[in-house]
């Protein structure tokens, strides 16, 4: 099974209020196990980046005002993702901006199926922290180059955070997020594997009994 860890930056929260995508990440996984196809690229948004979300990625008006715009890697993106699985922190967030740059150039929504690691955490660690750092500290991942988000990095932490999730083996990862596109983030013929050793709580253990007795949910995003 192909799936691809997706990850976007915006100018700002919500659509509603016009915001648009400013970069796209993506990293394609069979089986679990990324591959050697990556999609990335940083988008002129074609407005204002608002002060908040500056703060958040840093990406400078100036910065993006030479870059592509979404016509232009619309249909890359959409034939990278076409009939794999999407897993997406916060899926509804990222799907809502996709979909609206899809909605501007007159093109279909997303009809990939959508896994919301969000949602997977919150119903394997109720009641505990589910933000991507917060899951990062919990299986003890490094996230030291996260000083500010970006969707390479983001993608490259969710994987590892999915693949701890799915309780699999960790291969490791060295993405070089300098590059604007890349295809060759890393050589799968030097993965080394290795698993995080966390010890659950009494409470933990209960209630990850209860989750397993549920399916994992797929989100769809209609």
């Amino acid at each position: 099974m192909k799936e691809i860890v997706l990850d976007t930056e915006t100018t700002g929260l919500s659509v509603r209020d016009g915001h648009r995508i400013v970069e796209i990440g993506c990293i394609e996984l069979k089986d679990h196990l990324p591959t050697s196809k990556t999609f990335h690229c940083y988008l002129n948004p074609q407005r204002k980046v608002s002060e908040d979300a500056m703060k958040v990625h840093g990406y400078t008006d100036e910065f993006l005002s030479d870059k592509r715009i979404f016509k232009d890697v619309a249909n890359d993106f959409l034939s990278f993702i076409e009939n794999k699985r999407l897993v997406i922190h916060n899926a509804e967030f990222d799907m809502s901006h996709l979909n609206n740059e899809l909605k501007i150039l007159g093109k279909e929504k997303i009809k990939e199926e959508v896994l919301d690691t969000l949602q997977f955490a919150r119903d394997k660690f109720p009641g505990s922290g589910t933000s991507l750092d917060a899951l990062c500290k919990r299986y003890n991942i490094d996230n030291s180059r996260r000083e500010k988000h970006n969707a390479v990095i983001d993608c490259e932490l969710l994987y590892k955070v999915y693949i701890n999730l799915l309780d699999q083996k960790e291969p490791s990862l060295d993405l070089n997020v300098e590059r604007e596109t890349s295809s060759e983030f890393y050589d799968n013929s030097k993965i080394k594997y290795f698993k995080k050793i966390i010890k659950p709580t009494e409470k933990e253990l209960e209630l990850h009994k209860k989750f397993l007795k549920k399916e994992i949910k797929k989100n769809h995003f209609n």
